[in-house]
């Protein structure tokens, strides 16, 4: 009796030390299988991340477009891309990280849902995710991998023609609109959508926004395919107020900060300063009576002389002697200082929407009773609201003379209907240089004053990163040769400006 009892007590102590043993494979700081709400987080932040920082390594379009000067360092306000690999870090973002982590959402969340509307809901915003970083990636290089961009069994991907991918990236889109319509009462991913809560009706009417958006970029180069991208996303609805910004939600603890603050604040240094370039749109010298924008106290600090100043395009500057990104305290804010921890990333707007649509009027991509000027005045107090202006103050501006459509002028003189729109997008796209950088290629205005020391003319395309033209050869190769030149004066298929 009593071997009978040893012998169980053995079994049960192998037992326990087999299931422990077992435990010893399961790294719980490494899961293998990780749920797609996670994923689909993790991506909406890296991507928020990649559009909204001012890294040097990263994100230096506030610097190409003159909104901000470098006061040490000026390589990347000279062009310079390939001494940090800027091209590499951006691929390397939006492919191996959010890209990646989006196509696993999508794969997982069949597994996750049991719901089958709900599964059609989440999968469609996923898609709507990727069409929108797939968008960034061909308006920045041209030819890039898609069709086996995510195949892990083809690591030396081909790269897909720019037009041929973004025309699929279209239809895309009319896909996951018509889910996303068909299953609006419908639950999908809740809070962990950093942007829209899992809103189904909210995601529509941003993929139908957008689709507007990426008709309008393709308006000098297929204005029929534009004008039927225009129209058919007007119809199914579009942004109607600032309340649909698609806005990314930033927190006051680390790690889930503003890179702004990361960069600008934590970090303590001293690098950028307002360019001389924006404030002379700001607060133009025409005459000693035409009065600032509104926004520039929203957009930047005095400098330690109490008035604004910026520093030249490309040559050193003083870090104290110039105003600074940022406002000050006592000018309040809708949505606060940009250097705050929680300061929000914005990825699309109705004021953008707006310039956007004065655009098609002003090219006749659309009907209807609405003018050019009606919209680009709604565009104007959109941004400025945006932005925490008074109404007041607003429309005082909008009625300057160099500002109000029929007369607006820039600092050499009058505009075209045209340049009005881009230069009030331009402003309105402050802190989101890379589609203020979009938006200038297109209209090729405002003209920017050369660098001091520019290693090339203005750059209206990145460079393939150095890892694909050292590893994936034979691609890159035929990609370059297919745009016309691996050269950052190259235009893409979209810029006929």
């Amino acid at each position: 009796m009593k071997k009978k009892a040893m012998i169980l007590v053995l079994v049960s102590l192998l037992a326990a030390c087999t299931k422990d043993i077992q435990k010893l494979n399961v790294d719980p700081k490494h899961p293998s299988a990780v749920p797609s709400y996670s994923l689909f987080t993790n991506a909406q932040h890296a991507l928020a991340n990649t559009l909204t920082s001012s890294n040097v390594n990263l994100n230096i379009f506030r610097l190409i477009e003159q909104q901000w000067e470098e006061t040490t360092y000026t390589d990347e306000s000279n062009y310079n891309l390939k001494s940090r690999a800027i091209p590499d870090g951006i691929w390397d973002n939006l492919y191996p990280v959010v890209l990646a982590n989006f196509e696993q959402a999508r794969k997982s969340i069949p597994t996750d849902v049991p719901d089958v509307a709900q599964q059609k809901n989440e999968i469609a915003i996923v898609d709507i995710m990727e069409v929108y970083t797939y968008f960034y990636l061909v308006t920045t290089y041209g030819n890039v991998p898609y069709t086996q961009a995510l195949d892990i069994k083809q690591p030396f991907p081909k790269f897909d023609d720019a037009k041929t991918i973004y025309y699929d990236l279209l239809t895309r889109l009319d896909n996951d609109i018509a889910v996303l319509k068909a299953n609006e009462t419908g639950a999908s991913f809740g809070g962990a959508d950093l942007i829209y809560g899992g809103d189904p009706v909210k995601w529509g009417k941003f993929a139908n926004t957008f689709k507007l958006k990426m008709g309008i970029v393709i308006s000098d180069s297929d204005p029929a395919k534009a004008t039927t991208t225009i129209t058919s996303a007007m119809a199914a609805g579009i942004f109607t107020s600032n309340a649909d910004n698609a806005v990314f939600k930033y927190l006051a603890l680390t790690p889930n900060t503003n890179p702004i603050w990361v960069d600008l604040v934590q970090s303590g240094r001293q690098d950028f300063v307002a360019c001389s370039t924006v404030l002379n749109y700001l607060q133009p010298a025409l005459t000693p009576a035409v009065p600032a924008d509104p926004r520039l106290p929203y957009y930047f600090t005095v400098n330690n002389q109490g008035v604004y100043t910026g520093g030249d395009p490309g040559a050193n500057c003083s870090f104290g002697g110039n105003s600074k990104p940022s406002g000050p305290l006592l000018v309040p804010s809708s949505i606060g200082m940009i250097t705050n921890p929680d300061f929000p990333a914005s990825l699309l707007d109705y004021a953008e929407t707006q310039f956007y649509l004065a655009e098609a009027v002003s090219k006749h991509l659309i009907g209807g009773t609405v003018t050019v000027e009606t919209y680009y005045n709604a565009g104007v107090l959109a941004s400025e609201a945006y932005w925490g202006v008074p109404d007041a103050a607003a429309a005082a501006y909008l009625a300057q003379a160099n500002v109000v459509f029929a007369t607006a002028v820039g600092p050499n003189g009058p505009l075209t209907e045209l340049q009005k729109i881009a230069l009030q997008g331009y402003l309105a796209l402050y802190n989101r240089g890379w589609d203020a950088w979009i938006f200038t290629r297109r209209l090729d205005f405002p003209s920017f004053p050369a660098p001091e020391s520019a290693l090339s003319d203005f750059p209206v395309r990145f460079t393939y990163p150095i890892n694909e033209q050292n590893v994936n050869v034979t691609n890159y190769d035929a990609a370059a040769a297919a745009i016309g030149g691996d050269v950052v004066t190259t235009k893409l298929f979209f810029d006929k400006h």
